[in-house]
């Protein structure tokens, strides 16, 4: 018979056993429980001096911190959600390249892409060996002061206060790299701008210097200390609507003037509309960087600061919110039909919109900003293109035009101290740079080494012609 079995016929058999011997074993499992072991438990040891260690080095860290010791797990959270805005706004980086690969034709994909590979990396690169300091580079002319490469940024603070106080709740190195996910985005504003023509080559020397070094010292008149800060009423640019974004637009007209439209996008008969390969891989670029947004704007608060940080993330999404609305709106006026591009382009104006001004205004600003900025976005989109100027994803209007209203809305929604005439003079000021010294050295590239390719080359792909690769295979 089966021992199993045998065993449970046993207890069946006799189940007066079973229940006394249960209650044995769970007698013998609560004496512990009910015993009064209190006077008999050893006394707790002393703490080991090795225990002691991180104590004393925690103490001796607050000692450190002077008359801020009271706020040092403030100073410590504010430097964490520095490094995670950080973390997104590099992000953002995944989203422009998601974002120009689907709009644009299949056989330029792979194109695009390396382009932002490379944005980025040199970006930071050049950051570090002399655009942080280009852009911050202390007391100066309030227009340019040559930087070196960084050294060892927690010298001056490290696990203390003394790089930034309360303002600048960070370590040198943190301050570093939030800023340095920055410096890349003008140039992946302008990749979009150019795509599907440019010859890779020109368009590589050009991120350099419009990133290592038009960038810094455009930034340093705003961010840096400089002009634009010293104005009788500062010029206001929370985060980056014209500092940034306008800044990448109008640098991206100009290389749009000097290379011109894709071949067959203006004919005699009138616009020939080419379309996007895969409107998913779009979508899902502006998701992206929507999510990176919130690193941005809400990491521009330089702090872990609870009201501001809140409001920051509500005024942001707002816009945002508003401005796919709008762009809905308007577009499905004037197109008669409801345009999915100019959706996601709405959604991205409203954050322009609100980038310079998400931290000064309420939420029923955020709402109007991010509304007209959507409206514009559209307007802007369909006069670019009867103009025959050929921006393949709309960065023009989305960076250029909407970062200048942007910066203007400041002035008019703002609750504080703003002025009209500052805020346009910095966005004049900025895009104008921009355009000039985008314009020169575009114009310096196509007469030395020419920055497009041949007409066959167009036509067979930049995937194949510049890499040799395809991004599909079928």
């Amino acid at each position: 018979m089966n021992t199993k079995h045998a065993s449970l016929t046993s207890i069946s058999a006799a189940p007066w056993k079973f229940l006394l011997l249960a209650a044995t074993m769970l007698f013998s499992y609560a004496l512990p429980v009910h015993a009064d072991d209190h006077e008999e438990a050893p006394a707790a040891e002393a703490p080991v001096e090795e225990e002691a260690g991180p104590v004393d080095d925690y103490n001796e860290l607050l000692e450190a911190q002077g008359e801020f010791a009271p706020a040092y797990d403030f100073f410590t959270t504010s430097m964490l959600w520095t490094v995670i805005a950080a973390a997104l706004v590099f992000l953002m980086h995944l989203g422009f390249a998601t974002l120009e690969s689907g709009l644009c034709q299949k056989k330029n994909v792979v194109n695009v892409l390396f382009k932002n590979v490379f944005i980025i990396s040199i970006g930071v690169v050049t950051y570090a060996f002399f655009g942080f300091n280009t852009h911050y580079p202390g007391d100066f002319n309030g227009w340019f002061s040559w930087g070196g490469m960084i050294g060892d940024l927690n010298a001056d603070g490290g696990n203390t206060w003394g790089y930034g106080g309360l303002s600048l709740a960070m370590t040198g190195f943190g301050d570093f790299i939030f800023q340095a996910m920055f410096a890349a985005t003008g140039a992946t504003i302008v990749s979009g701008a150019v795509a599907e023509r440019v010859k890779l080559g020109s368009f590589m020397i050009f991120a350099v210097l419009f990133v290592g070094v038009a960038y810094p010292v455009a930034g340093s008149w705003h961010w840096g200390g400089g002009y634009l800060a010293n104005l009788d009423i500062p010029f206001k640019d929370f985060a980056g609507s014209t500092v940034v974004h306008a800044f990448g637009g109008f640098g991206a007209l100009a290389c749009v003037l000097v290379l011109g439209p894709r071949k067959g996008k203006y004919t005699e008969n009138g616009i020939k509309p080419i379309p996007a390969h895969s409107f998913p891989l779009a979508a899902i670029g502006v998701f992206l960087l929507m999510f990176g947004w919130y690193g941005f704007n809400g990491g521009s608060v330089l702090s872990a600061e609870p009201g501001a940080l809140g409001l920051v993330f509500t005024t942001t999404t707002l816009g945002a919110c508003a401005g796919a609305l709008g762009a809905i709106a308007v577009s499905w006026f004037m197109l008669k039909k409801p345009d999915l591009s100019m959706a996601l382009n709405g959604l991205l104006a409203g954050l322009v919109g609100i980038t310079a001004n998400a931290d000064v205004i309420s939420v029923g600003s955020a709402l109007i900003i991010g509304l007209i900025a959507g409206a514009i976005v559209v307007v802007s989109i369909i006069f670019l293109d009867k103009s025959k100027i050929d921006d393949p994803v709309g960065a023009i209007s989305v960076h250029g035009v909407c970062g200048i209203w942007g910066t203007i809305a400041v002035a008019i929604f703002g609750e504080g101290d703003f002025s009209m005439a500052s805020q346009v003079q910095g966005a004049l000021l900025v895009s104008g740079f921009a355009f000039v010294f985008s314009y020169v050295v575009f114009s310096i590239l196509k007469s030395v080494i020419g920055v497009r390719v041949s007409e066959e080359e167009e036509e067979r792909g930049l995937d194949i012609s510049e890499h040799g690769q395809e991004a599909y295979t079928n």
